[in-house]
């Protein structure tokens, strides 16, 4: 009776990692356990990094509005404490995109934070 070697699935689950490990230098793309381990450590990292993403989108949005508001002679600690006095609940991503696109909103509601 010959030894049972894994069939379709085995196949399949094997070809998918290989399939991520494309590309990968060395041999973490041609031997079999270096494969396993870089493309499990790939997943990881990119779990990790699309919660991160975030996070930086975020810092992102605070460093334009910041930068504006300044301009404008408010910090951003003051704006963002002005707006939630006035009870204007707009998110960060919103404001920065105002504070590009269209300047004389991004003023009137920093006007609005600071009569609050």
């Amino acid at each position: 009776m010959p030894r049972a070697k894994g069939g379709y699935k085995t196949r399949n689950r094997r070809n998918r990692i290989r399939k991520h490990a494309k590309g990968f230098r060395g041999g973490r793309s041609k031997l079999w356990k270096a494969a396993i381990e870089a493309v499990h450590r790939s997943w990881r990292f990119a779990f990790f990094h699309r919660r991160k993403r975030k996070g930086d989108f975020r810092g992102l949005w605070i460093v334009r509005i910041n930068a504006v508001a300044r301009e404008i002679g408010i910090s951003y600690s003051r704006l963002i404490a002005g707006m939630a006095k006035a009870n204007i609940v707009i998110d960060r991503k919103i404001l920065a995109d105002l504070a590009i696109s269209d300047p004389n909103a991004f003023k009137k509601i920093v006007e609005a934070a600071q009569a609050a």
